[in-house]
């Protein structure tokens, strides 16, 4: 139903599974409160909406080496696993290298190590977020004649997993975006100031037009919420904005948990759920604006 209302209006309507949400695509915010309210009226199907999550990312910014121990016989630790993390150039993704020699776990039980260590991708270690950029190296273990186990080696694998974790000085990231600017040339100083206060970096400018500005500046995707209606405003409705994505990059100092009150003493959960919360710089206005030039997103789960 949601992608027939939205072919019929000339919108857009997509799945992100990581976020468990579906994102609205249109030419504006008027266009897409006209789609929710046909929706409302016509399909008697009202929707919660909320600006998009953002996606950040977790990695580590150190080696480190990670244990895990069981109870073997009830009286003395075994040891299961022995491994070390280290991070990877940005954008390589997770990597898993066994390394185990003269049979210290057996062969078999080396797939439950990597699924014990993988399971941790997908909820991070600080505040849930996914982890990436690392590679991991199993080299070392024991092994049990009663105990062996393919569920006991993918605890082992996620608790030495995390143990390394918590030494490798874990970081947030957060997405950076590439901003182009069209606006009229007597707003630069404006604009400028606009983009420093998000904070943003102005990488250059050009005058494709007398009379007419373009610039291209980065600024962290959290701290551009509110920021096409600020230009609307600032330029009278002269200036367009597109976006595309950039890098990603370790976040400010209030994104990491072991630097800032921001983290310090908070759940998991509550980390993420301080970390998607919508930062306001303008109140009380309540702007749900575009990824791209000239369209909005919205976000309904």
């Amino acid at each position: 139903m949601l992608h027939k209302i939205t072919a019929e209006a000339r919108a857009s309507a997509s799945s992100i599974l990581a976020a468990n949400e579906t994102v609205m695509r249109g030419l504006g915010e008027m266009h897409l409160r006209t789609v929710l309210e046909k929706m409302s009226s016509q399909y008697k199907l009202d929707l919660d909406t909320r600006p998009p999550s953002i996606p950040y990312r977790e990695t580590i910014a150190a080696k480190a080496e990670g244990h895990s121990a069981t109870e073997a016989d009830g009286r003395r630790p075994v040891r299961r696993g022995v491994l070390k993390s280290g991070a990877t150039p940005r954008g390589s993704g997770f990597e898993f290298v066994d390394s185990v020699k003269g049979g210290a776990i057996p062969n078999q039980f080396i797939p439950s190590v990597e699924k014990g260590v993988r399971s941790v991708l997908d909820t991070g270690y600080i505040a849930g977020f996914p982890l990436q950029d690392v590679r991991v190296i199993v080299y070392d273990g024991k092994s049990h004649p009663v105990d062996s186990k393919d569920v006991a080696f993918m605890s082992a694998g996620r608790k030495a997993f995390l143990d390394a974790l918590a030494k490798a000085r874990p970081v947030v990231l957060e997405p950076i975006v590439n901003v182009d600017i069209i606006a009229p040339e007597t707003k630069m100083g404006d604009i400028a100031g606009e983009l420093s206060g998000h904070p943003g970096r102005i990488k250059g400018s050009d005058t494709p037009r007398p009379g007419t500005v373009q610039i291209s500046a980065q600024a962290p995707l959290s701290e551009l919420e509110h920021f096409p209606a600020r230009l609307k405003s600032l330029t009278a409705g002269h200036g367009r904005t597109a976006w595309n994505s950039g890098a990603l990059r370790a976040g400010a100092a209030q994104l990491q948990r072991s630097s800032s009150p921001l983290t310090a003493g908070r759940t998991k959960t509550e980390l993420r759920h301080a970390l998607l919360q919508p930062r306001p710089r303008y109140a009380p206005a309540r702007v749900r604006h575009g990824f791209t030039c000239d369209t909005s997103d919205w976000r309904f789960q």
